[in-house]
């Protein structure tokens, strides 16, 4: 039977939306900025009190500023954003109208109501449990219970997303295999799911704990089932900014992956063995035999590695063949000099892919590692890493692509033009310093969680070096630096939206589809032939990414080799 489905074709991209997907999409993007600006606010009073020369904040409200700060960055402005990706992966790019709108607005609005609940009970004063929230602490049953109303209806976005994908089957509204971007949004769904059924199962038990209906929760129980969600809430990040790369390569310069087979089993990796990187927060525990730690830290971990490793060769590689099949043939890296770094879709992209793998990768693998695990365990090291994976890496990535989205779906031109060339590197700079400084502090053992590293009225007083106070403070300059980016940010794209000039396209089509068959795909990229043999150097189509890669390769055995001796200095054999 003949349905009735409303499209609107955007002229300058191809692409095709469908309006309730579209709204969809609009409001989970407004609900992750609005998220992002109150953790960013929050931030303020993190870096100030932890650059000690400034130390602004006193104790209790330090931790209930970090707590929030915590969940709004990498619960509710990540996930948010995330699920508008999942919508725009599905709908728009295998052109399909939504499965049942209805539980996508549900689910939109459980995840509302458990982000203010969860913000509420934080903001009382009685929930500052940091965002591990470990047991025996224990937080008010607000807090457990604005996360577990936010996880369902993250959950129903996830199903939403997965019938959407069956309904562009049967209605073969694509040809094929799924895009490359969809079939990576794919991954970060099925992670997702994994993530929300590990959540639910500790964080319903720890709920009735809350209210009395539960006696006792063990701590390492709910710390082993805890990080599944914790860490691997992550891992979907992960797989969600490398289908954006994926997708900025394309709408920027019309490249397509190296192999896309490669890819797509990069991505299958993920699946099967990403979420095993939750073991490096456990390597401490008594509990745990060494046999589970080993395996879990070393064997299975590198087949994730090389996953993330395959992503970082193939993406910018797609974009040195691209480049060079328009005329940037000469030497290594002339496709990369005459790249539109003005441009911020593409700028953002590359930093964060640049950032995320020098700095996230590489520290990642080490801290992953159970024995140089103990120099660096529950140090400033741990949230210099995260911020160089989260921040550095997926914040910005969704920052290029929202540069992208603001005239291609809310219809608007960007304001601040030129304060837009300028945002990603005064954000991506500013937060990797932050990482850069913040692990080196840690390397010197300036503690996670203390708010104080003076330890000023402690009867046991510790003395770090001067190098460990100059490390902190400069992280409390950077990270100023990088909340005035994230600002920028928050400015050009609320101005955009609410103020910006409309740009004016054709209404939404009504399209009749004949036989449940969509109208005819409209391309969104030029493909780039398959063979190219009057390009690249020596042989190689990329040569210049292979030369980035080994420059990656030899940045990564020399940090691996002096974290080693670094180890050995100061655990000696006696």
């Amino acid at each position: 039977m003949a349905l009735n489905r409303m499209f609107r074709t955007c002229p300058s991209s191809g692409l095709v939306f469908h309006e309730p997907a579209e709204k969809l999409m609009r409001w989970n993007a407004v609900a992750a900025v609005v998220s992002l600006l109150v953790g960013g606010i929050l931030a303020i009073g993190v870096m100030l009190t932890r650059w000690q020369a400034v130390h602004l904040l006193p104790p209790d409200m330090f931790y209930q500023v970090l707590t929030a700060h915590g969940l709004n960055m990498l619960v509710f402005w990540i996930i948010f954003f995330e699920i508008a990706v999942l919508y725009f992966a599905a709908s728009t790019l295998l052109r399909c109208r939504i499965a049942t709108p209805g539980m996508a607005w549900a689910g939109f609005w459980l995840m509302v109501l458990g982000a203010l609940v969860n913000n509420y009970s934080v903001l009382r004063g009685d929930s500052s449990v940091m965002f591990t929230s470990y047991a025996p602490m224990g937080a008010h049953p607000t807090f457990y219970l604005g996360l577990i109303l936010f996880a369902v209806g993250a959950l129903i976005a996830c199903f939403v997303f997965f019938g959407t994908l069956v309904v562009a089957k049967a209605e073969r509204t694509y040809q094929g295999s799924v895009p490359l971007v969809t079939f990576g949004a794919i991954t970060a769904g099925i992670i997702a799911v994994f993530t929300i059924a590990a959540g639910a199962i500790i964080l319903i038990p720890t709920f009735l704990w809350s209210v009395g209906l539960v006696a006792h929760i063990d701590s390492l129980m709910y710390r082993t089932v805890w990080w599944a969600f914790g860490h691997s809430s992550q891992q979907i990040n992960v797989a969600a900014h490398v289908s954006v790369w994926y997708a900025v390569a394309a709408i920027v310069f019309g490249a397509k992956p190296m192999s896309e087979k490669v890819s797509r089993g990069a991505f299958l990796l993920y699946i099967l063995f990403l979420q095993l990187a939750s073991a490096h927060h456990l390597l401490t525990d008594p509990g745990l035999t060494s046999n589970w730690k080993i395996f879990n830290t070393s064997y299975a971990m590198y087949l994730a590695v090389l996953a993330s490793m395959v992503h970082g060769l193939t993406v910018p590689g797609s974009i040195e063949v691209a480049q060079r099949e328009k005329g940037y043939n000469q030497g290594l890296f002339e496709w990369l000099r005459k790249a539109p770094w003005g441009n911020p879709v593409f700028s953002s992209m590359f930093i964060s892919l640049i950032g995320f793998g020098f700095l996230g990768g590489i520290s990642g693998v080490m801290m992953g590692t159970e024995q140089l695990n103990l120099i660096i365990h529950n140090t400033v090291y741990v949230p210099g890493h995260f911020h160089a994976t989260v921040v550095v890496g997926t914040t910005l990535a969704f920052m290029g692509l929202t540069y992208f989205l603001i005239p291609v779906m809310f219809r608007r031109e960007l304001m601040f033009a030129g304060m837009a060339k300028w945002q990603p590197y005064v954000f991506g700079l500013g937060m990797a310093g932050v990482s850069l400084f913040l692990m080196g502090a840690g390397t010197l053992g300036v503690p996670r969680r203390h708010w104080d590293i003076s330890f000023a009225g402690n009867p046991f007083p510790y003395e770090f070096p001067g190098a460990a106070w100059l490390m902190m403070g400069i992280a409390g300059v950077t990270g100023m630096i990088a909340i005035v980016g994230g600002a920028m940010y928050l400015l050009i794209t609320v101005g955009s939206v609410f103020l910006g000039r409309k740009i004016q396209t054709p209404g939404f089509q009504h399209v009749r589809a004949r036989d449940g068959v969509a109208p005819a795909p409209q391309p969104v990229a030029v493909a780039i032939a398959a063979h190219h043999p009057s390009i690249g150097v020596a042989g190689f189509v990329a040569p210049g990414t292979f030369a980035l890669a080994m420059v990656f390769l030899v940045s990564f055995v020399l940090y691996y080799f002096i974290n080693w001796k670094y180890l050995s200095t100061i655990w000696p054999l006696k």
